[in-house]
């Protein structure tokens, strides 16, 4: 299942020699290679994730580096992108290099901050993170309070080609805010975060990005209006991309009811006409993929009042079965490779003579989200009782090789 390579939809045997695809046809016999068979097997490009947090250093309780990248693995991605909100943060060459040099079962790309601490006022040392590996800029769930910093971003990473991330919400608007502004937070008694707040900072992100030029990822819209305001600016020809969660696309804010903290999410869950709007900007590509927005947050942190929880859910186990069982199959496997161009990683199309970067996966195999099950250390999923439908069976990455059994 790649579009790009000259055997999509092709039932086939792929060879393998020293992490190369030697060769690709029917029927292939080469007496010295380990055979690895399996009932109703796919293959794609590898998965990747651009947000995901793993809590080292700083927050180890809640994951770690070698913990997240076995559930990644275990869950089909060969590359994940890794936010900054870290303690000290992911902010110069030498927390760059820390997170590099904890790559294991799955490529770690580390996301720097923007700006120093988070503060919203110096910007961090962009260039040298680069360098070091860093493949995109921003301030995890923050938003750029400041539109001159914003410009200044913008016309600074030109020099070295950087992606700017900046987080679609205004910040006074949505001071506070808990949940989606509707009549259902009004009867449950918490404070609303509106729309509006998503709306204006975008439409503001995308006026300066219109003036300095540059790149700028706006992640995890979650309205229709977003969606359209994107739409509209890739027709004009701005060079902007944006990402969807995997709970803004199977979840409305009529969960809320029970006040479960795993739903407490930033952005928070919308209403139905949104989700429909998500998942056809999905389908469209205005939206270039999706996101797990993997947080995990440890019991301390979940297990309290409402208005006192950590937003935030894991979700790379799960991503792939629940988006499955939204949209066809091949869609789904765009929305999980779609972003890798854009974040400068390497795509190798599975054509002869490439290296081997892919996930093997099952789409027809059925489940649900049950909290035993979960690899995670923190447990704290906003998916728990969905259905699923698919699951990754391992991946390959030149040399590296993960399986499991579905």
């Amino acid at each position: 299942m790649d579009p790009s390579g000259p055997h999509h939809l092709e039932q086939c045997d792929i060879l393998i020699v020293d992490g190369v695809i030697e060769n690709i046809g029917l029927d292939l016999i080469d007496k010295q290679a380990k055979v690895i068979e399996m009932n109703q097997a796919f293959v794609s490009k590898g998965w990747f994730d651009p947000s995901v947090s793993l809590g080292e250093p700083g927050f180890e309780e809640r994951e770690t580096l070698a913990s997240g990248g076995q559930v990644a693995a275990q869950s089909g991605y060969t590359a994940i992108g890794i936010q900054p909100n870290t303690e000290p943060k992911t902010e110069n060459k030498a927390a760059v290099n820390f997170i590099k040099s904890k790559e294991d079962m799955v490529d770690l790309y580390p996301i720097g901050g923007l700006t120093v601490n988070a503060l919203g006022e110096d910007l961090c040392e962009l260039y040298d993170m680069s360098s070091a590996g860093a493949i995109a800029f921003g301030d995890y769930k923050k938003p750029i309070e400041d539109p001159n910093l914003l410009k200044l971003a913008l016309e600074y990473t030109q020099s070295f080609d950087g992606l700017v991330l900046s987080f679609p919400m205004d910040s006074k608007l949505g001071s506070g805010g808990m949940i989606n502004e509707s009549t259902q937070n009004v009867s449950l008694g918490l404070k609303g975060l509106p729309k509006l707040a998503e709306h204006l900072q975008i439409t503001r992100d995308l006026s300066i990005l219109k003036y300095t030029g540059g790149r700028l990822h706006i992640p995890t819209i979650s309205t229709a209006e977003s969606v359209a305001l994107i739409r509209a600016a890739k027709k004009d020809g701005l060079d902007v991309s944006c990402s969807v969660s995997i709970f803004n696309l199977c979840l409305t804010d009529d969960v809320m009811g029970d006040f479960n903290t795993n739903h407490k999410l930033i952005p928070p869950l919308r209403e139905a006409k949104d989700v429909k709007a998500l998942i056809k900007g999905l389908n469209d590509g205005t939206i270039d993929g999706i996101t797990s927005d993997h947080n995990p947050i440890d019991i301390e942190h979940k297990r309290v009042e409402f208005d006192h929880a950590l937003f935030g859910s894991i979700g790379l186990e799960h991503t792939f079965g629940v988006l499955n069982s939204l949209i066809n199959t091949e869609s789904a496997i765009k929305a999980l490779t779609g972003l890798k161009q854009r974040f400068g990683i390497d795509s190798p199309s599975i054509a002869v003579g490439n290296r081997a970067d892919m996930t093997i996966f099952n789409p027809e195999i059925s489940g649900s989200v049950n909290a035993e099950n979960l690899r995670s250390k923190s447990k704290n999923s906003a998916l728990l009782g969905l259905n699923t439908k698919g699951a990754a069976l391992g991946t390959i990455r030149g040399l590296k090789q993960y399986w499991h059994e579905a």
